[in-house]
């Protein structure tokens, strides 16, 4: 099924909300999860974290695969009528259990199964990018406004200790004045037959996957939003793997204060480091947002090493989760909403416009 259809149809589309859906202020329960999207990420770092959470928990399971999904269930103890495939998605709407909705699919199915997810009347938390397009970027905010219902984007960076640490102490003033923000992120992507390296599913390369975080990292770290972006990629099409997607993405972003934004995003080496250069110091992170592993530096140099106070949770990804529970059950907007993946979409078709026409792009101011 197209995701330009459904965007065209999303207006008129009749919206109704399931009549046996949870009541999410039920003191002291959990509320319930469908895991869209059985790969690595949704089955191998996102389900496990259920364990860790204190206010959401593994309700449901939506995949292609009847087999792996019925050995999830089996392993996790869901019930058989737990297990959806992506023909009867819409069934959800029927399942009290479930609250929130997890997309954890292919770039390119976000949009369709986060707005089916709304329409369902349920809240979404889907993982970044948010989209493959701006429109599809606010035909899943409309979708989930319409509803009534949260949406929420998957930067889980937001909820772990060393990069909130980094935030505050460069909001604070820590190192006076920002005047740059370096941000390098990339791995060595292996396998060329990979869902990531197929624009049809992925909407690009680098920048739609790691390059993200580069981007990500300057904007919270500045606190502000730019005003333009010139960028250049460099990317051999003689590697199988970069047939149809960028390798390398080189971009800087100005920011109204003056501060500069200074990233690269890549799938051929591998970086990952956050460094804020202020008038009295600097504060770095390397390895900046990995899964763990995080260091910190703040100062002049870099032999003070920071530990940071505990997050929110007992780890960013059972933070994430909890948060937008806590979001559901609060009537709360999530910290990185709808609006957030929306404003990173929009820069990130500029930096695709900037690199294509070999020229500084200007970025209308947007709240």
């Amino acid at each position: 099924m197209e995701i330009g259809r459904r965007e065209l149809i999303l207006s008129a589309a009749a919206l109704s909300i399931a009549p046996g859906c949870a009541s999410f202020g039920q003191p002291g329960r959990k509320l319930g999860y469908a895991i869209v999207g059985l790969g690595g990420y949704g089955l191998g770092r996102i389900i496990p974290e259920f364990k860790n959470c204190e206010h959401s928990r593994l309700v449901a399971v939506v995949s292609g695969d009847r087999a792996k999904a019925e050995r999830v269930a089996t392993e996790y103890g869901l019930p058989a009528s737990a297990i959806y495939s992506y023909q009867n998605y819409d069934r959800i709407r029927d399942n009290p259990d479930i609250d929130i909705v997890y997309v954890c699919l292919p770039n390119a199915m976000h949009a369709e199964y986060s707005i089916r997810a709304s329409q369902a009347g349920k809240h979404v938390l889907c993982e970044k990018p948010m989209a493959v397009s701006v429109a599809e970027c606010e035909a899943m905010i409309a979708a989930a406004r319409k509803a009534n219902r949260k949406l929420m984007i998957g930067y889980r960076s937001h909820f772990e200790p060393h990069n909130r640490e980094a935030m505050r102490l460069a909001r604070s003033g820590a190192v006076g004045r920002t005047r740059y923000v370096r941000s390098e992120h990339g791995f060595n992507f292996g396998d060329p037959n990979a869902w990531r390296l197929k624009r049809a599913l992925s909407g690009g390369g680098s920048l739609m996957d790691i390059g993200i975080y580069a981007l990500q990292a300057v904007r919270y770290m500045t606190g502000e939003e730019p005003v333009a972006v010139t960028a250049r990629e460099s990317t051999d099409r003689r590697d199988p793997r970069f047939r149809e997607v960028e390798d390398m993405i080189d971009f800087t972003l100005d920011f109204p204060s003056g501060a500069i934004g200074s990233c690269q995003s890549m799938y051929s080496a591998n970086r990952n480091q956050i460094l804020l250069m202020g008038e009295k110091g600097r504060i770095e992170m390397e390895p900046a947002t990995g899964y763990s592993g995080q260091r910190l530096w703040v100062g002049g140099d870099r032999e003070r090493q920071v530990t940071p106070p505990p997050g929110p949770g007992k780890n960013q990804f059972a933070a994430q989760l909890d948060h937008l529970s806590q979001c559901a059950i609060g009537g709360r907007e999530p910290i990185v909403s709808g609006e957030e993946g929306l404003r990173d979409m929009r820069i990130i078709e500029a930096i695709y416009r900037s690199a294509r026409e070999g020229r500084t792009i200007r970025l209308e101011p947007r709240t």
